[in-house]
């Protein structure tokens, strides 16, 4: 039977949980044995509640004081196990306001083990995926959702969402091994939208979203979702293991770029589906022009494979899918890691599109972008209130040219971050392959600053060791997984055996964008034909270098933006003389050694630069061919 009683637990502690300063909430609340044998106390810290009643299993009920503050409820209890039921409940009242719910603080076990803390402090846990971030979870019989947050200067950390009214104060997090933050909290579900709100060591208040979180909203909102990324049925296992067993340098490789956002629109009126069939809400872009809106991933499995598959490609690259808030960014201003972007459709919704790409034959290459992160409040950029992800010194830590943040390689938790990262793509999503973005200003440290903004590495150089070092982890992980997958990197210098194994000292790539042949044919097919003549090493150059590296020609999206033109307009000539080039360029390039890559648009000949705002100028197919010129 329970009996009145006062305080059960020192005021210190309670002020420390009322003041949101305690790293192990676990010692204040729940159920703790008393000195009596069979008694024990349960405390719960619930601000603005009239009222709260213990619920037994059992079904007994005990109404729970506030001896020493209005918002801290304690009670005793007789119970003879040797741990308490985890299962009671709190029947909570406020206002005309009453339910039930699980108490948090019931399940104070560590829910992450000495092992992944320490893989993890070590850099070599290769799915901390699946320990950090937010995860479906049932203990004793109780279901709800397990969150974990790496915040090692952080005084303390709390979740909010619409489960707490966005109330740090309901679930403070306890502090475990290596810096990590951790807390169950039963009854929530898939589709909870939340944020961490951490607190520095000054009490200043920095609320995040999730950096291994599943999914995001849909920008400009920034919360992270709860959701379950396990519950898609795949049906590609034979692509998968037939992928295993080949080697892609063996195999032709032909890839279509695309941007899945303006390759094509749809009507806004015309509501798009899910993979199920679902209706989905239109996603709004200011931008787009009047009317228009997003195809969904279901519309693009049904639109984009079919047109990829009629005209050859291999694969399809998908320009990044990782959740940015900047749709201007074209993707390579990433936020979200773990989290495919929700423009399209959900988590499940992009699988379904993988999923239709491996039926159809096409594999699906993923840019991958670990070379810089913005600056948003809501992302990794001062995450606990230190420069955590990022160095702090500006001369390593900054791409002022880019109004970005660098990644600090050097920190174990951080590479762990982004090889495990690059792993989950593999793991969770089927991808066939990445294209590293930007790996040149990853790998030197005077990249893109003047003397005097850079900082040299330990021997006096302008290499960045600790990055070359993070690729090389990045690619032996990648391929010790998941043999007969793509590894492209687009690095633009004469960096050593790029696309050399890491264990003769390579980078572990298996492809490197080939800048200074697409540099050499842009030059001498934008001349006038009579003044190539005085250019054709320009076309012979290449030949001198192509087996040193293995090479994929690419003309990518970068050659058509911020006043370039698209190809046909950077030719010379009259309109046939135009697509007659054209056609030589393409024909030059896919006889040429080397896998391809072509960006979308240039393949029927568009007139006008790609435009993230905008869909392929499609109108064009209904003009027949102009006919030769008189001078042809």
């Amino acid at each position: 039977m329970a009996t009145p009683t006062l305080a059960t637990i020192d005021s210190i502690q309670v002020d420390l949980v009322i003041r949101n300063q305690h790293d192990n909430p676990h010692y204040a609340l729940g159920p703790h044995k008393l000195d009596s044998k069979e008694t024990w106390a349960i405390r719960v810290y619930r601000p603005d509640t009239d009222s709260i009643t213990l619920v037994m299993p059992d079904g007994q009920e005990v109404p729970m004081e506030t001896p020493q503050h209005v918002d801290f409820y304690e009670c005793e209890v007789a119970y003879s196990g040797k741990t308490f039921p985890k299962a009671y409940q709190l029947r909570v009242k406020q206002s005309d306001r009453e339910h039930l719910e699980y108490d948090p603080y019931a399940f104070d076990e560590p829910k992450l083990s000495d092992l992944d803390t320490h893989l993890f402090a070590e850099g070599n846990h290769q799915r901390i995926y699946d320990k950090l971030g937010a995860h479906l979870a049932e203990f004793d019989g109780v279901k709800g959702v397990f969150f974990a947050v790496w915040a090692p200067n952080a005084r303390n950390v709390s979740i909010i969402g619409d489960f707490n009214n966005w109330d740090g104060r309901r679930y403070q997090f306890a502090r475990r091994g290596n810096g990590v933050w951790e807390l169950f909290i039963p009854g929530l579900g898939v589709g909870e939208i939340y944020k961490y709100e951490v607190k520095n060591q000054d009490g200043h208040i920095y609320k995040k979203s999730d950096p291994y979180g599943y999914q995001q909203e849909v920008r400009p909102a920034t919360a992270s979702i709860v959701a379950d990324i396990d519950n898609y049925t795949w049906n590609d296992a034979a692509w998968l293991e037939q992928r295993a067993k080949q080697d892609p340098m063996r195999q032709p490789v032909s890839v279509y770029e695309v941007h899945l956002g303006s390759w094509m629109n749809a009507s806004f009126d015309e509501p798009g589906t899910d993979y199920l069939g679902n209706p989905i809400p239109p996603v709004a872009v200011a931008d787009l022009k009047p009317g228009a809106r997003f195809l969904t991933y279901k519309e693009l499995a049904d639109r984009l494979i079919p047109y990829v598959k009629e005209l050859g490609f291999t694969h399809i690259e998908v320009m990044p899918i990782a959740e940015h808030p900047f749709d201007g960014s074209w993707g390579y201003q990433v936020a979200g890691y773990y989290a495919a972007t929700s423009r399209y459709g959900s988590p499940q919704d992009l699988m379904y599109f993988i999923d239709q790409c491996h039926q159809a034959g096409i594999g699906l290459l993923v840019d991958w972008v670990p070379g810089h992160f913005p600056k948003d409040a809501h992302g990794l950029a001062f995450f606990d209130g230190t420069h955590l992800y990022e160095h702090s010194d500006p001369r390593k830590g900054e791409h002022t040219e880019w109004g970005t943040l660098i990644f600090n390689y050097g920190r174990n938790e951080v590479r762990n971050f982004l090889v495990s990262n690059a792993l989950f793509w593999f793991d969770k999503y089927h991808i066939d392959g990445i294209r590293v973005d930007a790996v040149a200003s990853m790998l030197y440290l005077d990249y893109a600053r003047e003397p005097g903004e850079w900082l040299p590495n330990e021997y006096g150089g302008r290499e960045n060791l600790e990055a070359a070092d993070f690729l090389r982890q990045t690619n032996h992980v990648i391929f010790e997984n998941f043999p007969g997958i793509l590894s492209i990197a687009e690095e633009s210098t004469s960096w050593p055996m790029v696309s050399w194994p890491t264990y003769v000292g390579g980078l572990g790539f298996n492809q490197k964008w080939n800048m200074g042949w697409m540099h050499d044919m842009l030059d001498y097919f934008s001349m006038d034909p009579w003044f190539r003549q005085f250019h054709q090493n320009n076309i012979t150059f290449s030949m001198w270098y192509h087996h040193s590296e293995n090479y994929m020609l690419a003309l990518s999206h970068d050659e058509i933006v911020h006043g370039k033109s698209n190809i046909i307009g950077k030719i010379p000539g009259d309109e046939w003389q135009k697509f007659a080039t054209a056609r030589t360029l393409y024909s030059y390039m896919f006889c040429h050694p080397g896998k391809k890559t072509l960006f979308m648009s240039m393949e029927f000949g568009q007139w006008s630069e790609w435009n993230v705002w905008d869909d392929l100028e499609w109108d064009l197919l209904q003009y027949a061919p102009t006919v030769a010129s008189s001078s042809a």
